[in-house]
């Protein structure tokens, strides 16, 4: 696939490591993309869960993927301030079809508030064993929650205000022109 431009709509597509499908996002816009990541932002974008479920995200939100780092970031905009829901997965892909990943169960919440919560510890050692998560990959993942509560801690990239701002401000200018 050629890389997405800015303006453009992208789908994405989480994966378990089994393979199967486990969630789409319809109509993600594309902010930026780079060789190494790509920023988009959701806004009311359809959601399609794996038993068929559907749903409208509620609010804005800036997607940040890398192809590096075992994580991607979404930064939620809501009255009360940024909330963060960061989910441990592969680094990215793209193909013909969209973004896709494989996502590893555990996230981190953080509030606006800055207080951090750890999610699905029990999914994921039930996943690890039912499909036999890699010694190697159970290492990458703890090291890039390690990578990523620093992140918070420091307020570096997508966890700063101003980054988020500024790209939220870059996806108004652009839907305007739609």
């Amino acid at each position: 696939m050629q890389v997405p431009k800015e303006g453009e709509y992208i789908t994405i597509q989480s994966y378990k490591h089994n393979g199967s499908l486990h969630r789409t996002w319809r109509d993600t816009m594309v902010l930026k993309t780079s060789d190494q990541s790509l920023i988009g932002c959701n806004d009311h974008t359809l959601v399609t869960e794996s038993d068929g479920r559907r749903w409208l995200t509620r609010e804005p939100a800036i997607v940040y993927f890398h192809k590096h780092y075992w994580f991607n970031i979404i930064a939620m905009i809501r009255d009360n301030g940024i909330s963060y829901y960061c989910n441990l997965a592969s680094p990215y892909a793209l193909d013909e079809e969209g973004l896709k990943y494989i996502d590893y169960d555990l996230d981190i919440k953080v509030f606006p508030d800055g207080e951090k919560r750890l999610l699905d510890v029990d999914e994921y050692e039930e996943h690890s064993k039912l499909w036999g998560y890699p010694e190697d990959i159970d290492h990458i993942l703890k090291e890039n929650v390690r990578v990523l509560v620093e992140w918070i801690n420091e307020e570096k990239g997508p966890f700063s205000k101003e980054y988020v701002e500024l790209w939220y401000d870059r996806y108004r200018q652009l839907a305007n022109k739609h």
